[in-house]
């Protein structure tokens, strides 16, 4: 049996027995995790096995956002605290080699965390291309303003995971720095020239147009398409980010769930899909939602299949490591950014 087009988060700790039916006979092609989901190792071994049980295989995506800094779903005192992506532009603005070391020892131990919990996808890096200005909701898990760091640490990152056995996915496609909202509670409109795009927000998706997974953007880029936000729209999801900026992998949409987005799911999943993104993606663990994704999501098929499949392909036994050298470059990426900013109380290594 296929599976269908979506990745489904879920309620809490354990999965529900009427989300163990939904996913028996819908058969989601990925789950994905949020704090709500996370208690202890031992707790998330068990919900990862369990979905895999009921979707009657391992060979599915399981993910989590793990970025480091602000966005850690799994945090101490089970997990280590890591460095926001910043961390490491400033790191690698002083020492190129430095920083590209850092990033990818940072990446390397985060997934050797999330591959012995069963989880094979993180949702990062985060290759948005941070601009003064914008609204923070990329700010400093940017690597940088400039969009040749971005490609580099974002480059480290992809191998770090990679490494380790899990998969990285590339966000938020074609590029999320310059918004003035953030598209969890609106839609941010990017009112800016081609030119402008393809100098700089652009660039580090072309650099990593092999990466395996992408994310999409919910926002509005009114010079290719004034009415429809990327994630929804034929224009930007088929031309510009597959034939034009070349990516090829397997593309989930952000979040459908999203203010950014508006109408009901089972039409939000009918047209993400119809607009060229390969999976939908819902993440808020309500059962009548989840149910309407389900409902509307087609079987994945065709270019789509393909791509789940080569991304499946791309995960290997984890390569050995030195974790005591991998965690001294990390801090000396923590000690550049407290020796330029300050001490910052919410992150530690």
């Amino acid at each position: 049996m296929a599976f269908k087009a979506f990745i489904s988060g879920c309620a809490t700790t354990a999965l529900t027995s009427a989300e163990r039916e939904l996913f028996a006979s819908e058969r989601p092609c990925g789950l994905i995790l949020f704090a709500r989901n996370v208690e202890n190792p031992g707790q998330v071994q068990a919900l990862v096995s369990d979905f895999k049980s009921v979707v009657g295989t391992g060979d599915v995506l399981v993910l989590i956002d793990q970025e480091g800094g602000r966005v850690q779903r799994l945090r101490p005192p089970h997990w280590r605290a890591m460095p926001p992506a910043r961390c490491f532009g400033d790191l690698y603005a002083v020492d190129k080699e430095a920083g590209r070391r850092a990033a990818f020892a940072a990446a390397r131990l985060m997934a050797a965390e999330l591959h012995d919990l069963g989880i094979n996808v993180d949702c990062t890096p985060c290759i948005d291309v941070r601009h003064a200005g914008a609204h923070d909701i990329i700010g400093d898990r940017s690597f940088s303003t400039d969009p040749d760091i971005v490609s580099a640490l974002g480059r480290a990152v992809m191998n770090g995971m990679l490494a380790g056995g899990v998969l990285p996915v590339i966000k938020h496609v074609p590029g999320h720095g310059r918004a003035l909202a953030d598209s969890h509670k609106s839609l941010p409109c990017i009112d800016v020239s081609t030119d402008e795009l393809e100098d700089v927000d652009f660039r580090p998706f072309r650099a990593l147009a092999d990466a395996p997974l992408a994310m999409t953007a919910h926002v509005l880029l009114p010079v290719y398409d004034g009415e429809r936000p990327a994630t929804l729209s034929p224009a930007i999801m088929k031309e510009l980010i597959r034939n034009q900026l070349g990516l090829t992998g397997l593309i989930m949409t952000d979040d459908i769930g999203m203010k950014a987005l508006s109408g009901s799911f089972g039409d939000l999943t009918r047209a993400v899909i119809d607009a060229g993104c390969d999976v939908a993606l819902h993440c808020s663990g309500k059962f009548s939602e989840m149910a309407d994704v389900a409902g509307a999501a087609p079987e994945l098929a065709g270019k789509s299949l393909d791509r789940f499949e080569d991304a499946l392909a791309c995960l290997h036994d984890p390569e050995p490591f030195d974790e005591a050298e991998a965690m001294a470059l990390v801090s000396e990426a923590s000690a550049t950014r407290v020796a330029q900013l300050g001490p910052d109380p919410t992150e530690q290594v």
